[in-house]
């Protein structure tokens, strides 16, 4: 009398388990009735028909994929190696489950090719400063081809892009080269500015003779400010002229 008790609250035990699944609020179940696609059920509590119906769990959060390093050739023949990072999530449980076989591969195998695609048909100065131009073709032709499996790619990041040794060396000697230049610019036309200034300055003194006096007066007070043991007054030749011109009349 006992074995037989035992034996059907096992199998009300293992019914109630088959029979009852609860989903978490990220969670859908996509449901399965003797091999056809009945709905995506969840969350909460979802009853099955033990035996008959099959459940396959799908999340619907945001899925961070990081796309392994790919060898890249890019348009002007530069080798370098490229990753990138995928944040896309699942909008359509059931496409997900149904046209594709395990999306999550798929959808790695496709960003890779589709990165080296895309990265081989520009070159390399873009890939190195017009990534957000690179983020977003990517993006559409991802986007474009998981919209049948339900998917959605919400965004596309380039992480690394990896230089050879000599391409690193010659980027190098060519930034140094432009920093070079910009210095000789800048010097060039600092000693333009002076010259003119300069030019300038010659033309009022001409113009206003006292001027320069009064200039030799400043620089004999600053030069006295500073507490030499020897002062040199350099004092111009005007003005000894008046003097000179008395001598010459006695």
């Amino acid at each position: 009398m006992f074995a037989p008790v035992v034996a059907i609250v096992m199998l009300v035990i293992l019914f109630l388990y088959s029979a009852i699944k609860i989903l978490n609020e990220y969670e859908r179940g996509v449901i399965f009735r003797l091999g056809r696609v009945i709905d995506a059920k969840g969350p909460g509590l979802i009853l099955l028909i033990p035996v008959v119906d099959r459940m396959v769990k799908v999340s619907m959060r945001l899925v961070a994929l990081d796309v392994d390093p790919q060898d890249v050739i890019t348009r002007d023949n530069v080798s370098v190696k490229v990753n990138a990072v995928i944040y896309f999530r699942v909008i359509d449980p059931v496409k997900a489950i149904v046209e594709v076989e395990n999306y999550g591969y798929a959808m790695s195998q496709l960003a890779q090719t589709t990165l080296r695609s895309v990265c081989g048909q520009a070159e390399l100065d873009e890939l190195l400063s017009d990534r957000e131009k690179i983020n977003n073709q990517l993006q559409e032709i991802l986007d474009t081809h998981t919209d049948p499996w339900g998917i959605k790619v919400a965004t596309v990041e380039l992480k690394h892009i990896d230089l050879p040794v000599e391409m690193q060396r010659a980027m190098a000697k060519q930034a140094e080269a432009e920093r070079e230049r910009r210095a000789k610019v800048i010097n060039a036309e600092g000693e333009y500015q002076a010259a003119t200034r300069l030019a300038e300055a010659a033309e009022i003194i001409s113009e206003h003779p006292t001027a320069l006096q009064l200039r030799y007066l400043q620089t004999m007070r600053e030069m006295a400010s500073e507490h030499n043991s020897t002062t040199i007054f350099p004092l111009p030749i005007d003005l000894f002229r008046a003097f000179i011109g008395k001598g010459d009349k006695g």
